[in-house]
């Protein structure tokens, strides 16, 4: 005798979830993710680095930077408005508030005292000067 089974099609087979699962789900937290990412480009030489991070609309008193020895930190907080009147009434109204983070180690130590940053037409630019071999002192740029 044959088994008969009832076809519920909520429930997937497993390759075919994964399918589902990946053609609708990941381009959507793939763009979220793209759009609260920073960009760093970063670049060595024999006695620096030097780090380029896109942080375009943020205000330079919302940018923080943090070097602990090989680790470099950097946030900002992001603040976007717009608004569109018509005789007085707001036909379209969007604010967006949220804070962007990215860490990152780098194959030598940094000497902090040394390093450098500055923030022009929305690129961070720090260049971080190596700590030579006998250095032990650490401090925090903030």
């Amino acid at each position: 005798m044959a088994n008969l089974t009832r076809f519920d099609p909520l429930s997937f087979d497993e390759p075919f979830e994964n399918l589902v699962r990946n053609f609708f789900w990941k381009p959507v937290a793939l763009e979220a993710s793209k759009k609260m990412q920073i960009k760093l480009d970063v670049k060595e030489d024999d006695k620096n680095y030097t780090v380029r991070a896109d942080l375009p609309g943020v205000a330079k008193e919302d940018i923080k930077v943090s070097v602990d020895g090989n680790q470099v930190a950097i946030s900002a907080e992001t603040k976007k408005e717009t608004e569109e009147k018509k005789d007085g009434d707001y036909v379209h109204r969007e604010r967006y508030y949220g804070s962007v983070y990215r860490s990152f180690s780098l194959a030598q130590a940094v000497d902090e005292a040394g390093a450098q940053a500055s923030y022009r037409d929305g690129v961070l630019e720090l260049v971080l000067p190596k700590r030579a071999s006998g250095q032990n002192k650490q401090l925090t740029i903030q």
